[in-house]
């Protein structure tokens, strides 16, 4: 497979006109560009599209490795991927509208509003499958509608008319309001009510009331075949023994699609988390009530065990201190991710074209790295970009990224999960460094060497040797 070598990709990022947010955390960006890159080719992943939000600003975007591998199409923060269980973000906010506007309540039974409901109950002394509890997790239905449609080749999606028809050969799982159960047919049913309830189709429904007027152009219901390949990436599998990656058939949802079926790019993703962001901060009605939106960010399911908790149709969750809320996707050969901080008013989007990785980490370590970037202290001190480099310390690591942090200089092994965590060395005089510990003490000297022209080759630390690769 095909990629951009590091050094260049980096260049073309590096060219990039800045925009003021941009220049303020150039230095920021260009070590989440050094960590993703990194991360996309020591994962062997196709392409990973992803953008940061801070209120009504998109403050990064960047784009790494191709979005349709056998044509060598190179991966943009306009292509397009599944958002597969992202979806369930946009079905909940469709019912909480109908919330809004009195025609149905979140304690309404789903038997009352879907006359085609007839899933046997098998609990005796089990409460109500309720609209709140679909949206929770908490029915006690099934995981799954009919047909075993996450199996490949050829991905089995039913229909509407056999998501109905499959209902009668189904039971529950759990006694309603017991456990956390993630459901796509409780959502897939969530679906089947805004539709009901409206008397509109649920596409249309989505389309006209929250796609069009948060002006999400390239966002769909459904995936658009006919842009396969172009603009709508290639999804691959999980890694197999060989380190590759093979091409996954494209796939429709059909009748699960408000469970799973939307098609979108981090762009689109963005304009969702700034509508939520300014909802928050200016009040009123937006599509939502602004205490609409607030009730869906809070928990109101918690596992017995505690360790899952649940919005209504948000995952909300606690992170460094920080409530996080969102969901992520997995689809046949798609991951993706949407984490927003609605204190910090800071979201962070994740879409990958491949299965068998984890967005969530990358929007954990771009959160971390912004973190960690906004608590550091400056320091004055000489320019020390002529030290960002990347050096290689096989056979011990794989990579090591040299870089000015405030001041100071970082030194990040790649690849890495957790992008945040690096050592920082501190100015002496000429090409010295010390590193600062935790403590603020000064530990162990890295001295950095020229060749005759007075470019930096590589460093000395304790007597040894590492070596600049990108020259």
């Amino acid at each position: 497979m095909k990629r951009l070598p590091c050094t260049l990709l980096l260049a073309l990022l590096t060219c990039i006109p800045l925009s003021a947010q941009e220049d303020e955390d150039a230095e920021l960006f260009r070590v989440m560009d050094a960590w993703l890159d990194a991360q996309q080719a020591y994962e062997a992943l196709p392409g990973l599209s992803v953008a940061i939000v801070r209120d009504q600003e998109v403050v990064y975007s960047r784009a790494f490795g191709l979005s349709n591998p056998a044509e060598e199409k190179v991966a943009t923060t306009e292509t397009i991927y599944s958002i597969c269980s992202i979806s369930k973000l946009f079905t909940a906010v469709a019912i909480m509208k109908l919330y809004d506007e009195g025609k149905l309540r979140l304690d309404d039974e789903v038997g009352d509003l879907l006359p085609f409901y007839d899933l046997a109950q098998q609990f005796e002394d089990s409460g109500p499958v309720t609209i709140r509890s679909l949206m929770t997790h908490s029915s006690g239905l099934p995981r799954e509608a009919v047909n075993p449609y996450w199996t490949g080749p050829g991905f089995p999606f039913p229909t509407q008319s056999e998501v109905h028809a499959g209902l009668e050969e189904q039971e529950t799982l759990y006694p309603a309001s017991t456990y956390f159960q993630y459901s796509n047919l409780g959502l897939t049913l969530l679906g089947e009510i805004v539709e009901q309830v409206s008397g509109v189709p649920y596409d249309e429904y989505i389309h006209a009331h929250i796609l069009e007027p948060l002006k999400m152009a390239d966002t769909r219901t459904t995936m658009p075949d006919d842009l396969h390949g172009q603009s709508l990436s290639v999804g691959h599998s999980s890694i197999t023994r060989n380190g590759s990656r093979q091409p996954v058939p494209l796939f429709q949802a059909k009748g699960v699609r408000a469970a799973a079926g939307f098609s979108s790019t981090v762009m689109d993703l963005a304009e969702f988390a700034k509508w939520q962001f300014r909802l928050l901060e200016n009040g009123g009605k937006e599509i939502l009530k602004v205490a609409t939106l607030k009730n869906m960010h809070r928990v109101h399911w918690t596992n017995p065990d505690w360790s899952t908790t649940w919005g209504l149709g948000f995952s909300v969750y606690e992170s460094d201190g920080a409530t996080i809320v969102g969901h992520g996707g997995s689809c046949p050969g798609y991951r993706s991710t949407i984490s927003l901080n609605p204190r910090e008013k800071t979201a962070v989007i994740v879409m990958i074209n491949a299965s068998g990785t984890d967005p969530g980490k990358y929007a954990k370590g771009l959160a971390g790295l912004m973190r960690a970037y906004g608590n550091a202290d400056s320091t004055a001190g000489p320019d020390l970009e002529e030290y960002r480099m990347t050096c290689s310390p096989q056979p011990w690591w794989s990579e090591e990224y040299v870089f000015p942090w405030k001041g100071k200089l970082g030194m990040l092994g790649l690849p890495s999960n957790n992008p945040s965590r690096f050592s920082l060395y501190k100015h002496i005089e000429g090409d010295l460094f010390k590193r600062l510990r935790k403590d603020d003490e000064l530990g162990e000297a890295v001295r950095f060497h020229r060749d005759a022209q007075g470019k930096i080759q590589y460093y000395e630390q304790h007597g040894n040797l590492t070596h600049r690769i990108n020259k």
